[in-house]
């Protein structure tokens, strides 16, 4: 699907969500990436061959609070 360069990361990286977004959905939560994966806005995902990456969000201990 990726026609720029530099390519985007393939849906088996571990950086597949670097991919560019080819189609955005904000008003229904999820957007297409250009390799085909669909990715929603809880973190999880949709592969193209139909598997689910499960939401990713970090805990609320890995994030930075103000002093």
């Amino acid at each position: 699907m990726c026609a720029h360069q530099p390519l985007c990361p393939p849906i088996d990286s571990t950086d597949r969500d670097a991919a560019h977004i080819v189609a955005f959905h904000p008003e229904q939560g999820w957007n297409l990436l250009c390799n085909g994966a669909i990715v929603f806005d809880d973190t999880g995902e949709l592969l193209p061959d139909g598997s689910v990456i499960a939401p990713h969000r970090p805990g609320f201990g890995a994030l930075a609070t103000a002093a």
